[in-house]
């Protein structure tokens, strides 16, 4: 069964960009646009890694990847955060909030793919 990824970011060219560049790698990947209603689409999906952008419609990322590391249903799921804003302070919120890995946009394609690989245990 090929890796199960669940895509919460609301800007449509990101999504897309990252959908493509990991459904042609084998992945399967659902996408959501709304944080609100993230919790919900993890426990429908559950997903061998979420990709999660910081700022969001609804609940931001780093409230999100709380709920998530306060759930024993995820607290152990791979969590890579995106964030255009690239500031450090975000970068330690996500890390004290238990990211797996963040990775500022935009992002170098080889870049994702390898922090994905990583993330999936194939790398």
């Amino acid at each position: 069964m090929p890796p199960q990824i669940l895509l919460i970011e609301d800007e449509p060219n990101i999504a897309e960009a990252i959908r493509f560049l990991l459904t042609r790698d084998g992945c399967d990947v659902a996408v959501i646009t709304n944080g609100a209603e993230a919790m919900g689409a993890l426990s429908k999906t559950a997903p061998d890694l979420v990709i999660l952008d910081l700022m969001l419609p609804g609940l931001s990322g780093l409230q999100i990847l709380s709920d998530m590391r306060a759930s024993p249903d995820f607290a152990a799921l791979p969590v890579l955060m995106l964030s255009a804003k690239g500031q450090e302070r975000d970068k330690e919120a996500a890390l004290a909030a238990g990211v797996s890995v963040f990775m500022t946009k935009p992002f170098d394609n080889k870049d994702m793919r390898e922090a994905v690989q990583r993330l999936l245990g194939g790398g």
